[in-house]
């Protein structure tokens, strides 16, 4: 249990808790990238130990949440073609679509499959020669070398009949972004870890010198974000604006070099959709010229769907961090892990689930009406 019952010790959280009490002179808005971290802060109580005047917002820092809703209408509509065997890690099947999910696909007589490894799609390919294997690719830098590779591997194989559709998202992009927006109410960042295992923090200091905030790389258990809070603290205290790494355990400057180095290979930096958020230039990647033909989009005729947001959903704001969960009118009634509007109430990673399934933000009212949803 290494590296993981350390970082839970209560009194040593306490004991930090008490020194961003100390160093706090000024109402802060720290904003957490990754929905890992939102939802460790949450069931750990981790904002109940800050001061009042420090407010956790909650970032876009969920792959699954930020798939644009038309991207997943076209996950949906390759998955019911009959001569299809569609692979996804788990957490995308309950992701709604316009009218239904992977899971009711799957109902339907599509071939849906839960894999543990974008290879796993691979070998279903060679498996199965007669089909046409699909993996959903979604994921912020962390996943990105897995499905890179399994591109890799299945060009070096000459398989005809493995392709990706593509839904890879960038950070330091959706950061620029965030912070160029009018509306940006951010004091300072807290980084996702995993992220700059791979990429490093290279990419941050331009972010922090540009825009003038703090950007802190932490983990994702509770002494982790308490240091990644309280370094954060100290620098909008004493008015500095640098990036530090709390998570030096994991994350160097340089990251993963032999993993950046096949995603340089495999992917081509491109404009993205994020659900809720619009298209950031240059904030995701997609297959390189050489691995274009492995590109299920364009394999599969889907060109033509197009997709509009439920107006009861406000999943968008969310993810902004102009709005938290329990703030949407649909929160816990017409919107419930059992009928969501939108992925950020099923993502393992969404903002909604966390403030939903930990239930500190549910009244008696909320919970009698998810019961009935």
């Amino acid at each position: 249990m290494k590296y993981l019952t350390e970082f839970r010790n209560g009194e040593i959280a306490q004991r930090m808790a008490r020194e961003i009490h100390a160093v706090t002179t000024r109402p802060w808005k720290i904003m957490e990238i990754c929905g890992g971290q939102t939802h460790s802060i949450i069931k750990n109580g981790i904002d109940q130990m800050l001061p009042s005047g420090i407010e956790m917002v909650h970032g876009p820092g969920c792959p699954v949440c930020v798939t644009p809703l038309e991207l997943i209408d076209k996950a949906l509509a390759i998955a019911a073609r009959p001569e299809v065997i569609f692979c996804s890690f788990g957490d995308m099947l309950r992701v709604p679509g316009t009218d239904r999910d992977l899971f009711q696909v799957k109902s339907l007589g599509g071939d849906v499959r839960i894999v543990y490894s974008p290879l796993d799609a691979v070998e279903l390919a060679r498996k199965n020669p007669d089909r046409q294997v699909v993996f959903f690719g979604v994921g912020f830098e962390t996943t990105a070398p897995a499905n890179a590779m399994s591109v890799h591997v299945a060009r070096r194989s000459g398989l005809k009949n493995f392709s990706m559709l593509v839904s890879h998202v960038l950070v330091p992009p959706a950061i620029d972004a965030l912070l160029s927006d009018p509306r940006n109410r951010i004091d300072a960042f807290l980084a996702a870890g995993h992220v700059c295992s791979v990429m490093g923090t290279w990419q941050y200091p331009a972010l922090a010198e540009k825009f003038h905030v703090p950007l802190v790389v932490t983990g994702f258990e509770p002494l982790d974000l308490l240091d990644g809070i309280r370094r954060a603290v100290l620098q909008l205290e004493s008015g500095r604006y640098e990036v530090e790494n709390a998570y030096a355990r994991v994350v160097t400057v340089e990251g993963n070099r032999p993993a950046q180095k096949l995603l340089e290979e495999v992917f081509e930096v491109t404009d993205r959709a994020w659900r809720g958020i619009g298209v950031i230039p240059n904030s995701g990647w997609k297959l390189s010229a050489a691995y274009r033909d492995f590109d299920a989009e364009q394999r599969f005729d889907i060109s033509g769907i197009h997709a509009h947001e439920s107006p009861l959903c406000h999943s968008g704001d969310v993810l902004r961090g102009a709005l938290k969960p329990d703030q949407c009118p649909a929160f816990g009634r017409q919107c419930s892990p059992r009928h969501p509007l939108g992925a950020t109430m099923v993502s393992s990673e969404g903002a909604c689930a966390a403030y939903f399934n930990y239930g500190r933000f549910l009244s008696a009212d909320d919970l009698a009406s998810a019961g009935k949803a």
